[in-house]
């Protein structure tokens, strides 16, 4: 039940619960010291009584009726409080004792307070002699019940003036509460606008500093999130336009391609049909048909060789990610002698998954053609390696890093088709693509993300 409470009522019931608590371990003091309080005034009153008495009775000596004046005495002492005074003589008692019982109050305190701080009731007997003779005796009790119910009406007292502060502090500690949790309620709504997608809501900084950075992360990850959803939209659109750009290019180039040699086969074998119906075939123009032929088959077969290399590289899938890296470095070299092209591949790889071998086999064949067609570099040097975390173990990301020492990229460079597509096809892994620029060359970094593993 109390993991269903909502936070504003589990802090007034925690404050409230406090203010509680501190009253009631301070009453529980006052009813605590009340006993021992009550034992030292009775000891004080009656001490004092019989300070008051022996004084007196030391006024009889010389007083033309001591008698009189004993009596005088007597009835004077009954107005004391918190003790009784009676005379004994002759067996006869002369003074009751005052009433005042607890029980006569119209707010006398509850019977188990009493119990609890009545002391045991102190009795002081005072022999009187006067002339040398006795003449009874003054009997001093002590009467606490005016103390008691004088100590449990501070007692009430003080608890109805905690419990009036108690109430009060409780009321202002709700509206606090109530005025800084006020923002959670916008937190709520918000989330909920932006779990149903709209992206564009946002909360008001307001509240208690920690809740004012939790709207302000809340409306940076709203933008984020709504900047994420867009970028991803123009991906997809991205991607199909690429698409329907790669279809075109191919379409052209079967047309404009095995077009022309479909016919000038189709051309060829008409013209052997037609020899080899003749009485005397021609030998001479069979073989130049034929070799024409078999020419025609040889550049349909390199032709065939591109625009498959061009779906996928050629060696991806029978000998691997390196073995193919390896063959495109190879080229480059072969093409361009004059340039030293280094490469550093991490060895084992790891295991990724075929779409992650073709985006990193695409970056690095993207960024040595511009380095090549476009730089003037002579060094450009490849490296290829798992992601490191930071506790030093494999990452789940590929690092691939393609620099070159050339001229760098001019200020007002914009990036051409290949370029925009290994970008796009990076981040539709969920990865980042960054090209750095400077006098001393252009550096294309990519991070292609894809659960590298390392190999058993």
């Amino acid at each position: 039940m109390w993991q269903k409470t909502s936070l504003r009522t589990r802090l007034n019931l925690l404050f409230a619960l406090v203010l509680l608590l501190g009253l009631a371990i301070n009453i529980g003091r006052l009813v605590l010291e009340a006993g021992p309080r009550i034992q030292a005034e009775d000891e004080s009153v009656v001490r004092l009584a019989r300070e008051f008495i022996d004084a007196s009775l030391a006024d009889l000596k010389g007083s033309p009726d001591p008698e009189l004046k004993l009596e005088a005495i007597v009835d004077g002492l009954q107005k004391l409080r918190h003790v009784s005074v009676t005379l004994e003589r002759d067996g006869i008692a002369k003074g009751a004792e005052p009433d005042s019982a607890i029980d006569s109050r119209f707010d006398a305190p509850p019977e188990w307070f009493v119990t609890m701080v009545r002391p045991a009731q102190t009795r002081v007997r005072v022999p009187i002699v006067i002339d040398g003779r006795p003449y009874g005796t003054l009997l001093i009790a002590s009467h606490p019940t005016d103390e008691i119910a004088e100590i449990w009406d501070g007692i009430v007292t003080q608890l109805q003036v905690g419990l009036a502060v108690a109430a009060v502090l409780l009321i202002l500690t709700v509206m606090v509460v109530s005025r800084a949790l006020a923002p959670l309620q916008s937190l709520a709504e918000a989330m909920t606008d932006i779990e149903a997608g709209r992206y564009d809501t946002r909360v008001a900084t307001t509240g208690s500093a920690e809740i004012a950075v939790i709207c302000e992360k809340l409306n940076h990850l709203a933008g984020a999130l709504g900047g994420a959803i867009a970028d991803k939209q123009r991906l997809a659109e991205r991607v199909v336009s690429l698409q329907d750009v790669e279809r075109k290019e191919i379409a052209r180039e079967l047309h404009d391609e095995f077009g022309p040699y479909l016919f000038a086969l189709r051309a060829h074998a008409t013209s052997l049909m037609r020899m080899a119906d003749a009485a005397a075939p021609d030998l001479a123009g069979l073989r130049k048909h034929g070799a024409a032929m078999l020419d025609q088959v040889n550049a349909l077969q390199q032709f065939n060789r591109r625009v498959l290399d061009k779906l996928r590289p050629a060696g991806l899938s029978d000998l691997g990610l390196e073995e193919a890296l390896a063959a495109l470095v190879r080229f480059w070299r072969n093409a361009h002698p004059d340039v030293t092209v280094e490469t550093e591949i991490a060895e084992p790889l790891g295991s990724v998954s075929e779409t992650v071998e073709l985006t990193i086999y695409r970056v690095v064949q993207e960024a040595l053609t511009n380095a090549f067609r476009h730089s003037g570099a002579t060094q450009v040097n490849v490296t290829i390696a798992p992601e490191t975390a930071h506790d030093g173990r494999a990452g789940n990301a590929t690092l691939v890093r393609v620099s070159d020492n050339g001229t760098g990229l001019p200020a007002d460079h914009k990036f051409g088709l290949g370029m925009t597509g290994m970008r796009e096809r990076v981040m539709a892994l969920g990865g980042s693509v960054t090209v750095a620029s400077a006098a001393g060359g252009v550096t294309v970094e990519a991070r292609i993300p894809g659960g590298t593993v390392e190999a058993t």
